[in-house]
């Protein structure tokens, strides 16, 4: 081990500087503008508009709390029962307290509809609808739509908690802007210490959810609201015909409330807290599940977004467009970048290999430092830099492989629709829409 560490230092302390640019160009061109320095400045800015427009956040909270208008909280989900109870105390504790409270069960086989209705006898749950046959998330949270008389929709999912003032928070921005159609909340990962691979999602979740999403609303190309924590005004979720069948559900309704005109933001400040999967399975399938949403939805349904008609509109364009770049075509040059290097340089290889994990380390160090000093929980979360030194290998290799794979299948086969996770019926239903 000393021998490869002097070898190492050695080699690298002799590159010229121009050489480690060619060599790791992928890197400094492409990733390091994109993901470091250009976010960097973005979320500097974003903070400081956010000091700037203080006395306007606060007339809106104020505005808020003389309105008081009832909103409805919709919760969908299948054999949730274990997560209710936890989640019902956790919307009493609420700053915000006007709301309606529906929970539909879709089709669970555990216990689920006895504690529900004894939650709802007790008043705790406004309403409680099940469906007897599993129809899918998207049915269960339009079942819901027809029962919600908000002025907003709340959309959570069963195993998230919530800040005191969470609800609160992800109302203030419509109160801000009236063209604001909706705003997705901040997702953090609770269960970090359970497994080392929740660990990593948990720095992934500040760095795509925390900062990036941050950084894209401040672009105006923010283009996914989470099914997690996310609230919708509910005359625009109707006008759009509420929830698709997913995968993709979250993206999709989020795209159509754009191309009706309206902004989409992210309020950093409405944080929530969720549980991650805690097995490399799990967690395969859950991002095979989105990633092939990208093809599904962007690439296929709102294809339209690309064309230069009378509805066109360049922020849903350009939004598009840096998703399916960053997503799908660096993916795609990344494994031409990797071939070549291999094939050019195999005596140095495995150097290169733990160059690549310092370099990114350095990066991914960076943002999570700045997210920490930014964030309600930054004691908490600066312990996350043990995970630092190898999540290049958990993003840059297994995360990159499993997006690729979901993109091929996709695109090939629309795997989507044979996912177990909507039922047969409605997926076959979709595809006969879709395709």
């Amino acid at each position: 081990m000393i021998d490869f560490w002097q070898r190492f230092f050695d080699f690298w302390l002799n590159v010229p500087p121009e050489r480690i640019v060619r060599l790791f160009w992928y890197f400094f061109l492409l990733e390091v503008p994109r993901y470091l320095l250009f976010d960097l400045v973005v979320v500097v800015l974003f903070s400081l508009k956010r000091l700037w427009n203080s006395d306007t956040y606060q007339a809106a909270n104020n505005q808020l709390f003389a309105e008081k208008p009832l909103i409805t909280i919709i919760v969908p989900g299948k054999n949730e029962g274990r997560h209710i109870p936890k989640l019902v105390q956790s919307l009493t504790e609420q700053t915000y307290q006007n709301f309606q409270l529906i929970i539909v069960d879709d089709g669970s086989d555990d216990n689920t509809p006895i504690i529900c209705r004894k939650l709802e006898k007790e008043g705790k749950i406004d309403l409680f609808l099940r469906n007897e046959e599993r129809g899918g998330k998207a049915s269960a949270a339009n079942l819901a739509l027809r029962f919600a008389k908000g002025k907003y929709i709340v959309h959570l999912d069963a195993d998230t908690s919530f800040d005191r003032d969470a609800i609160e928070k992800i109302l203030i921005p419509f109160y801000t802007d009236s063209e604001i159609g909706a705003v997705g909340g901040n997702v953090k990962v609770r269960n970090s210490k359970e497994a080392v691979i929740a660990g990593f999602q948990a720095v992934e979740y500040l760095q795509t959810i925390t900062m990036g999403r941050m950084v894209a609303s401040y672009l105006g190309i923010y283009k996914i609201v989470s099914g997690a924590f996310g609230a919708f005004r509910r005359d625009l979720v109707e006008r759009v015909g509420g929830w698709d069948i997913g995968p993709g559900l979250d993206g999709d309704i989020t795209v159509k409330i754009r191309k009706m005109g309206y902004r989409i933001v992210f309020e950093p400040r409405a944080v929530s807290l969720t549980n991650v999967p805690t097995s490399i399975k799990k967690l395969s399938n859950q991002r095979f599940r989105w990633s092939r949403s990208m093809v599904r939805f962007r690439l296929r349904k709102h294809a339209d977004i690309f064309v230069p008609d009378q509805n066109f509109q360049f922020r849903n364009f350009f939004s598009s467009v840096e998703n399916l770049f960053y997503n799908v075509v660096l993916d795609a040059l990344w494994f031409y970048y990797v071939i070549r290097l291999a094939i050019n340089n195999p005596d140095i290889i495995f150097l290169m290999i733990v160059m690549k994990m310092f370099l990114y380390g350095m990066s991914n160090f960076v943002q999570v430092i700045l997210v920490s000093l930014m964030s309600e929980r930054g004691r908490q979360e600066i312990k996350l830099l043990m995970y630092i030194p190898f999540m290049s290998i958990y993003d840059g290799y297994y995360l990159r492989l499993v997006r690729t794979i979901a993109y091929f299948r996709e695109w090939l086969a629309s795997s989507s629709y044979d996912d177990v996770w909507n039922p047969r019926k409605s997926s076959v239903q979709a595809k006969e829409h879709h395709l």
